[in-house]
């Protein structure tokens, strides 16, 4: 089975890169927070800084990079460039495995928003055949996702050892990084058969017509899946150490940010547009419709979705090692 190694992804060679990205903010007392990307799963941060929620709790955000992998983040984290990551349950996983010092201090999106996209002329199952056809249909392929290591890759690792297939020698699998943009183009122009990449990239390929979303456990396509904390913020035991007030207050506003989602749909979608830099308004309609069945209600971290996390990445041979909801999970954030 396929194990991912941060040491060899990251550690080593991408230290200095995360380095060089976030170079500190130049106060002591700022509270560094370093993301993937732009995608859905951290529109809740938007929000809170956007609503000036930061601010109410008394925490001064410094940088706060997109470093597009998890392989980056954690090596900012280790190298003490940012306090917190804003990534999925497999970054958080792969930097546990790797630091006895981490730990996940709450969750964004408790469904897994990733989805595996075709593009118009993709030559396999349709739509209505079984889950089983389709994954099937995508030996062979080529498939875009942000990177090894990813929550992108990850899904493909699933299900293609799901039907008995190995996504890595039974596809080719093409590093996009995190940019959504790029993964569409090389879908519109036949680099790629298909991508699997974080929302909003399926609903901006439906909406420009390049492509449809083929696959989506946020949908229900995948019931093993449902249910888990998958969005979330990680962070180690000595930054929790070193800046427990601000740590506090980020996750206050993050909570107050998850309330304000789940309840003002008018007003979420205007920011999700200053987010979404870009997106039409089809792309906005469809992300905001489903924003509330995916978002956490609170970065408290359950032990049933924590459990159906740690069972996609040790069932299918993702991380070796199972980490326990006590020993990894921040007690402020335990149900």
């Amino acid at each position: 089975m396929k194990r991912f190694s941060l040491k060899s992804l990251a550690v080593v060679g991408i230290a200095a890169l995360a380095l060089t990205a976030c170079g500190g903010s130049g106060e002591d007392d700022a509270l560094n927070v370093g993301q993937t990307s732009n995608s859905v799963a951290f529109f809740p941060l938007h929000v809170a800084e956007e609503n000036g929620y930061f601010d109410d709790e008394g925490v001064t955000l410094g940088d706060r990079p997109r470093l597009q992998t998890g392989a980056r983040l954690a090596a900012a984290l280790t190298s003490d460039s940012i306090d917190v990551a804003a990534g999925v349950a497999t970054d958080a996983f792969n930097f546990a495995d790797n630091d006895d010092d981490a730990l996940i201090t709450g969750a964004l999106v408790t469904e897994y928003y990733v989805d595996i996209v075709v593009g118009n002329d993709f030559d396999g199952a349709s739509e209505d055949d079984s889950l089983e056809d389709k994954i099937r249909s995508l030996e062979g392929k080529t498939i875009g996702i942000t990177g090894p290591g990813s929550g992108t890759e990850a899904l493909l690792i699933y299900l293609f050892n799901e039907v008995g297939l190995d996504a890595n020698a039974d596809a080719t699998l093409v590093n996009l990084d995190a940019s959504p943009s790029a993964a569409i183009g090389a879908l519109e122009n036949d680099q790629i058969d298909a991508f699997s990449f974080f929302q909003p990239a399926g609903q901006m390929a439906e909406t420009s017509g390049v492509g449809e979303i083929y696959i989506s456990p946020q949908r229900g396509d995948v019931p093993s899946l449902a249910e888990q904390v998958h969005g979330m913020v990680f962070s180690s035991r000595t930054a929790l150490e070193e800046k427990p007030e601000q740590l506090e207050g980020f996750n206050n506003a993050i909570n107050r940010a998850l309330e304000f989602i789940a309840t003002e749909p008018e007003e979420t979608r205007t920011l999700l547009g200053e987010y979404l830099d870009g997106a039409d308004e089809a792309t906005l309609d469809a992300i905001v419709e489903i924003l509330p069945q995916e978002m956490a209600s609170s970065t408290t971290i359950s032990r049933d979705s924590f459990q159906t996390a740690t069972n996609f990445h040790t069932e299918s041979g993702l991380l070796d090692t199972e980490f326990s909801y006590d020993e990894i999970v921040w007690d402020e954030v335990q149900e």
